[in-house]
């Protein structure tokens, strides 16, 4: 018996009148709000603008669903095409049945198309809602529990998944709940991701290559868990292969761009900000003008010492002499300036006169 479990939902829909609500487009709902509003907030504290993100994940999301869905389609063909499965099947996307491999490259194809629209850096872009995708997935995840799919092999540990579905080949029973992990993996990443852009200030897609190239590491280990059918290569599952490939293509895409481009994007989004002045745009414009009105005050203020400093050698002058300054401010000095000059001119007239008397007697 039993002690503890996760137990699985009785059905995965709602109808609320002639409205099916399932479980499973819930969960991808929330994980796409959940990552465009924090990548909004990551993109406004990179200088963008608020709601960029979301109007290019306009073009993002539904590439995304479409390339999921084309990717589990053509690896998982034979639920569509063989014989006695109905090719209608393959558009039922509400049924489950999305890969994240197909989701982020067609998706990064609707990215690059809204990116250029508005002339931003796709890596920029996708360096912000990087973290954001994380736990998207990590939402999106739990789609998967009200399927009653994607699940490991058989255990009997306290959070095993109970599963009760007998549909498509299910076998009731206990099994590894590798939705779980995954989707506590994606938070981890997510959160690893934040972390290593405020450590590291990564830019140019290198926070986005981080969280592919983590993602996969998880991937790979809980793909290896899961039991559902699977095309296999050499031994290992055709998403464990695809795992090893794209973490190789991240971590060399990493390598390579932080020597090419080091360091993060100045500029984001062009023009961003320019509508109308910041704070620090206004303080910055308060403080020019104080200094404006500093320069006119201390222009004046530098004439009128300027003027005081002519007339103070005169002042000075005068009270060393002890004279009083003339009316037009002219110092006594002036006048004892111009004695040596008469004083040198009676020795002078003097001596002459000397030696005139001196001349004529010798004559005499």
């Amino acid at each position: 018996m039993e002690l503890a479990f996760i137990p699985s939902p009785s059905r995965g829909v709602l109808h609320l009148g002639p409205i099916p609500l399932r479980g499973y487009a819930f969960c991808i709902i929330i994980g796409v709000f959940l990552a465009v509003w924090l990548g909004n907030r990551r993109w406004i504290a990179r200088g963008g603008r608020t709601g960029t993100v979301a109007d290019i994940a306009v073009w993002a999301v539904p590439f995304g669903l479409v390339g999921g869905r084309l990717y589990h389609v053509i690896t998982d063909y034979e639920l569509y095409f063989s014989a006695g499965r109905d090719w209608v099947d393959a558009f039922k996307i509400w049924e489950g049945g999305l890969g994240i491999w197909g989701a982020i490259a067609l998706g990064a194809v609707g990215a690059w198309i809204g990116c250029r629209r508005r002339g931003i850096p796709l890596p920029a872009w996708a360096d912000a809602v990087a973290p954001g995708i994380a736990f998207a997935q990590a939402a999106g995840r739990w789609g998967n529990w009200f399927n009653q799919e994607l699940y490991g092999r058989a255990t009997d540990l306290p959070w095993a998944l109970h599963i009760t579905s007998s549909t498509d080949g299910r076998v009731p029973g206990y099994y590894h709940p590798t939705f779980l992990y995954e989707s506590l993996w994606c938070i981890g990443v997510g959160l690893l991701v934040i972390w290593a852009d405020r450590r590291f200030t990564l830019g140019h897609g290198r926070a986005f290559a981080l969280y592919v190239a983590a993602y996969c590491v998880g991937r790979f280990w809980i793909e290896y868990m899961r039991v559902d059918d699977a095309h296999h290569i050499l031994g290992l599952r055709l998403n464990d292969w695809t795992a090893i490939g794209v973490f190789l293509l991240a971590v060399l895409y990493i390598v390579l761009s932080s020597r090419m481009r080091p360091g993060r994007e100045a500029v984001v989004e062009p023009g961003a900000g320019s509508d109308a002045p910041s704070d620090g745009d206004e303080a910055t414009a308060s403080a020019a003008a104080e200094d404006e009105s500093g320069t006119d005050t201390g222009g004046k203020d530098a004439s009128d010492a300027e003027s005081v400093d002519l007339d103070k050698p005169a002042a000075e002058d005068s009270a060393t002499s002890g004279e009083p300054a003339d009316a037009d401010g002219s110092s006594a000095r002036r006048e004892s300036a111009t004695e040596p000059d008469e004083a040198s001119e009676a020795p002078s007239a003097s001596t002459a006169s000397s030696r005139d008397e001196a001349g004529s007697a010798k004559k005499s």
